[in-house]
């Protein structure tokens, strides 16, 4: 099991090389749970460009973005963010996560995914957390549930995944500790 062994910290404008890696270490395995990507879009030039909006949005409130780390390798093996913040009478976000296909069943994804609603809940004081997956993806049904997600629904030809439409089961938590 790594899930106790992970270092989880927020994603920084110095993460380039090491996002890089852990998507293009992981394309084939992400493949069929994302949308199709142009050639360049895994390169650390590209991806530090992105850590830099990253951080804008981050300073503006809007996003926040976590990074699981093997401590031994100091290498990325699982990534989990928090998008789409949404202040005012809504106050939530949308959860996105991935992790390293040698590390998937060993509870990496259930330790960060679990710091990252407490994030949400503790440090941000949403009232929700939304994540969405494939109905065929069973280890996100089975990491999510474990979590306290609650299915709230299936929205058909939700998300252009892969070059198709595909349909999403949707889910989402409540933070119970908000009046």
């Amino acid at each position: 099991m790594f899930g106790g062994l992970v270092e989880i910290r927020l994603a920084g404008v110095g993460d380039g090389a090491a996002l890089s890696d852990f998507y293009t270490r992981n394309a084939d395995h992400l493949r069929r749970w994302e949308p199709t990507r142009s050639g360049a879009y895994h390169t650390v030039p590209v991806w530090e460009r992105r850590l830099q909006a990253w951080q804008a949005e981050f300073q503006e409130g809007r996003s926040v973005h976590f990074l699981g780390i093997l401590p031994d390798a100091s290498r990325v093996i699982a990534v989990c963010s928090l998008t789409n913040i949404i202040r005012g009478p809504f106050q939530a976000c949308n959860m996105g996560y991935a992790v390293d296909r040698h590390c998937e069943g060993r509870g990496v994804m259930k330790t960060l995914c679990g710091h990252v609603v407490a994030y949400a809940f503790d440090v941000l004081k949403l009232n929700r957390v939304m994540a969405n997956y494939m109905p065929d993806n069973h280890r996100s049904a089975v990491l999510l549930r474990s979590l306290n997600f609650t299915i709230e629904g299936v929205a058909k030809r939700y998300l252009l995944i892969n070059g198709c439409w595909e349909d999403h089961v949707l889910t989402a938590r409540i933070n119970t500790k908000k009046a």
